[in-house]
């Protein structure tokens, strides 16, 4: 079975308000649903159908949030990574791409319609992302992007040189590319209030109550936990990278990748000056990503993917950290304290969209979200909701496939594309006679 990192170390454990109060399974329950894993995508889920009076069960096997929805950086960028548009439309083809994009694309109004709705308190702010150009060719990358996005109904514009540096702070941009409608959180505040609106509309809600197996059962689906079992008309299984058991193979549909996050000491007012003044969250705009954001203490919470020492030796990441939010905000002057460092998991899968599995009549898997938590996840539960309540296959916004297991190369292709990416901005950089970053 795969180990997984600590919880406890994340600031959004030290943070979050208190989780609701959730019993284990113990005895039987019946419901028309039973939603499998306590994520964004399984908590959306729930809360849908809930809202719509379906009677739906929830079990998760610790706590609500406990895997990437409660670990990740707290981005909520409503953008594909890994793809272009164009190039999403080719790999997914004609409806899917079309359904998907928009999903995806409308992400954040869902983020933030719920947080309104039911009064999450999650740090929710919606202060926009830029994505910066480090050498001059990018512009020509991210003027593509911008124009890709803003036909589908996003709002985005380019960044000047000056621009950038106004709104990031920053001198090192050649310019960058603004997504107005983005946003960030405190990621386990906003699980576990999802939590909150689940059991306010009437959802049930079990923790510490793994899946044991799942089988039929006088025409329904039986799912075992440890002290207790659901009888459910149809079941989901939202569990992503956490995924232990519950359906044969389901833990091969994906391979493990981690992703380390730390956290500084609230920063002082003339940091915050040079640093992100207006509160964006930014990516560096290499390959291999540096990304950040401040939390509701100032506090700066970046992301990077391990590489050699990186991540593995504790002081030396620390040290790359501060060298390269120093050197892209020379302002900051103070000596920077990573408080808090935790590593997350990521079910890395070959399309790297999240895949939609018919395991069995009335059973289908969700996993494959492949870096992409806040949004994602939380328009999934619309996607998942509308499976449970008879959507047609063919109307959906993804489509249901057979279960199947990731080639082996996935254990490693990931990392081996982040070095490819960080040689390749290197050669750019040297080419355009562009700086290069400490540790590049």
């Amino acid at each position: 079975m795969t180990r997984f990192s600590p919880f406890e170390d994340t600031l959004w454990y030290a943070t979050a308000p208190a989780a609701p109060e959730t019993p284990r399974l113990q005895g039987r329950e019946t419901a028309d649903v039973c939603v499998v894993g306590g994520g964004y995508s399984g908590l959306t889920t729930a809360l849908e159908l809930a809202r719509k009076g379906v009677s739906v069960v929830l079990l998760e096997r610790m706590e609500l949030g406990f895997g990437g929805s409660g670990r990740n950086a707290g981005h909520c960028t409503p953008t594909f990574t890994h793809y272009s548009l164009p190039d999403l439309r080719r790999v997914l083809g004609a409806p899917w791409a079309e359904r998907l994009i928009h999903r995806q694309t409308r992400a954040n109004d869902r983020v933030a319609e719920m947080v309104a709705r039911y009064g999450i308190d999650c740090e929710w702010e919606q202060n926009g992302y830029i994505q910066g150009a480090l050498f001059p060719s990018h512009i020509k990358v991210m003027e593509a992007r911008c124009r890709d996005y803003n036909a589908v109904g996003a709002r985005t514009r380019m960044l000047d040189r000056a621009e950038a540096e106004a709104i990031t702070g920053s001198p090192r941009f050649y310019g960058g590319w603004l997504h107005e409608e983005a946003g960030g959180l405190n990621a386990l505040a906003y699980a576990r209030g999802l939590g909150r609106a689940v059991l306010s509309e009437g959802g049930r809600i079990f923790t510490r109550s793994g899946v044991t197996g799942c089988t039929r059962l006088d025409g329904k689906w039986r799912l075992r936990s440890d002290e207790g079992e659901v009888l459910a008309e149809k079941v989901i299984f939202t569990t992503g990278a956490y995924t232990v058991g519950g359906w044969p193979q389901l833990e091969q549909t994906f391979r493990i990748m981690r992703v380390f996050v730390a956290a500084t000491q609230p920063l002082s007012a003339e940091s915050q000056a040079a640093c992100l003044p207006r509160r964006t969250t930014i990516q560096d705009g290499r390959g291999d990503i540096y990304v950040y954001k401040y939390n509701r203490e100032n506090r700066i919470v970046a992301s990077m993917f391990p590489m050699g020492r990186r991540g593995r030796d504790m002081a030396h990441t620390r040290q790359v950290l501060s060298d390269r939010l120093k050197w892209l905000h020379p302002g900051v002057r103070e000596t920077l304290d990573w408080q808090f460092f935790w590593m997350g998991e990521l079910d890395m899968q070959r399309l790297t969209v999240p895949r939609l599995y018919g395991l069995a009549p009335g059973v289908v898997a969700l996993t494959g979200l492949s870096g992409r938590g806040v949004p994602t996840g939380s328009m999934l539960g619309g996607i998942l909701s509308e499976w449970a309540l008879d959507v047609p296959e063919r109307d959906l916004s993804l489509r249901i496939e057979p279960l199947s297991t990731q080639p082996r190369y996935m254990s490693f292709a990931p990392q081996m594309a982040l070095c490819g990416y960080r040689l390749r901005d290197d050669l750019r950089a040297l080419i355009q006679r562009a700086p290069l970053p400490p540790h590049a």
